[in-house]
């Protein structure tokens, strides 16, 4: 499985079960559940007389999971990530095409973000307590930081596509994909599906979700948004949203304390540190889970106000949840106002 996800951290959109899609549900429309890749799916279909039983849909649904468990799983040492990051090598080393089609994504949003996402950034996460690492009740010392960015860097992993392949310019690089892999399995889900002729489903993987079409009650499907309280699950915001994915990263119960200051599990891999502005979580509407889930990360490294200006300049649909005196102060970005308001697909 890949690494358990803190429910809080990054799971706050909630009631996709019971409370928000679809409550009456109509007698053809077909729900599974189940654990996988260190967390929990969903799966919502209406089957439109495709003849497909719940069983098939189950291993259908249990045969992509596994598939990306066995590509990008860091806690199997057979996968594919496992061998590549076990290895010290610096010679290109085949990979399976996913692996290496997460890493260009990966890339990509690096590029993007100025170097606010990063898959390399695991030893960085550990140090800090976060991760599978034993929670820290005090933070690392300099040199400490020092040495686990020397540890890491996008700039110190190549990747081929054609042939998929992966080259390490570091020895010791090693890859994290829990900011990307929930995102790329609901896309491989959701193709798996429409290749099946069903064109009217939800998706959720750990919080990171994928619609298309409409619910049982043939409206959009609900989607809730979580207001990032501490103290428990409330839902500041539904959306109705047809084709297309959403994700949201948060900073709000993933976290320790020390002299007075809050070190949240957010790490900016530019500095090796915890973010330290007041950015509670970052909602992301994009085509793509993988990007959706990517993005989020990366956006909530760059913060309130850098993460905002790239967010509209590049039209993304974003929801910024900024922690104030007052309360929480929300900020949407022109696209997110937009599909908002009108539950339209967003470019």
């Amino acid at each position: 499985m890949l690494r358990p996800r803190r429910a809080a951290a990054l799971l706050p959109l909630i009631g996709l079960c019971s409370q928000l899609a679809a409550c009456d549900r109509a007698p053809r429309e077909i729900v599974l559940t189940g654990a996988a890749m260190g967390t929990t799916w969903t799966l919502r279909v209406m089957p439109a007389g495709r003849g497909l039983e719940a069983q098939d849909l189950r291993r259908l649904a249990e045969a992509a999971l596994e598939e990306v468990d066995e590509s990008m799983s860091t806690y199997r040492p057979d996968s594919a990530v496992s061998r590549f990051n076990a290895s010290d090598s610096t010679d290109w080393l085949d990979v399976p095409q996913p692996l290496a089609a997460v890493a260009a994504e990966s890339h990509r949003i690096h590029a993007l973000s100025g170097g606010a996402f990063d898959i390399t950034v695991a030893p960085m996460v550990r140090l800090w307590g976060f991760g599978p690492a034993e929670p820290r009740s005090d933070p690392p010392t300099d040199e400490s930081v020092s040495a686990a960015l020397a540890a890491c860097g996008a700039s110190n992993l190549e990747v081929r596509l054609d042939p998929p392949a992966l080259r390490k310019r570091l020895p010791r690089l090693t890859l994290d994909l829990d900011a990307v892999a929930p995102g790329y399995a609901v896309d491989l889900l959701a193709e798996r599906i429409e290749a099946a002729g069903l064109v009217d489903y939800m998706i959720e993987i750990g919080g990171e979700v994928r619609v298309r079409g409409r619910n049982a009650r043939r409206e959009p499907w609900r989607i809730g948004v979580e207001r990032p309280e501490e103290s428990g699950r409330v839902v500041a915001q539904v959306l109705h949203l047809e084709s297309m994915a959403v994700s949201t990263s948060g900073d709000y119960r993933d976290y320790f304390e020390s002299g007075g200051r809050r070190y949240s599990h957010t790490i900016d891999p530019r500095t090796g540190r915890p973010v330290q502005h007041d950015l509670a979580s970052v909602t992301v509407l994009r085509p793509t889970a993988l990007e959706a889930d990517g993005l989020s990360t990366a956006l909530m490294v760059l913060g309130p106000e850098a993460g905002f200006e790239l967010a509209e300049r590049m039209g993304w649909a974003v929801l910024f949840v900024e922690r104030r005196a007052s309360g929480f102060a929300q900020r949407e970005t022109t696209a997110f106002a937009r599909a908002a308001e009108a539950g339209e697909s967003v470019p």
